[in-house]
Parts: C-alpha cells; structure tokens; sequence
C-alpha cells in the first residue's frame, strides 16, 4: 500500500479563489485550456471527491488534487 502524496501548501494572498484559477497558480496547469479539460473530464479532486466545477470556490484549508499531487490553500 503506497501512502498519499505529501501536501504542498500555497499561499493565495487572500480568503478566496476559483479552482481553475488556483490550479494555474499553483503550478499544476499552464494553460486554462488544460485546467478545463482535466476538471470536465474529473481529473480533479476537492478535499477528497471529484468536482467538475472550475469555479467552485476554494477557501484556506481546502486540499486540491491532481495526477499524484495535493496542493493545500493558504490564504
């Protein structure tokens, strides 16, 4: 059993940002194009579960995921 990727936290500068938005400033995405394909298609996960949502909002504390890598947010 392998065990869950470490955590890398990053700080958004604020209280509030849109996943797609958070996904390229994080450095998972490069483009936006990329961002929508992955969430659409469900690539993306949300404290745990998948959401198709680029627009959800994320708030500090909330955990993103994708392709073995977890991003916290930190405002």
């Amino acid at each position: 059993m392998t065990s869950p990727a470490p955590i890398d936290d990053v700080s958004i500068g604020g209280e509030v940002i849109r996943l797609g938005q958070f996904l390229k400033f994080a450095g998972l995405f490069d483009s936006g194009g990329d961002v929508k394909e992955a969430v659409i298609d469900g690539y993306v996960t949300v404290n745990g579960e998948v959401d198709r949502r680029r627009g959800r909002q994320l708030h500090p504390g909330d955990v993103v995921g994708f392709d073995g890598r977890r991003v916290r947010v930190l405002a």
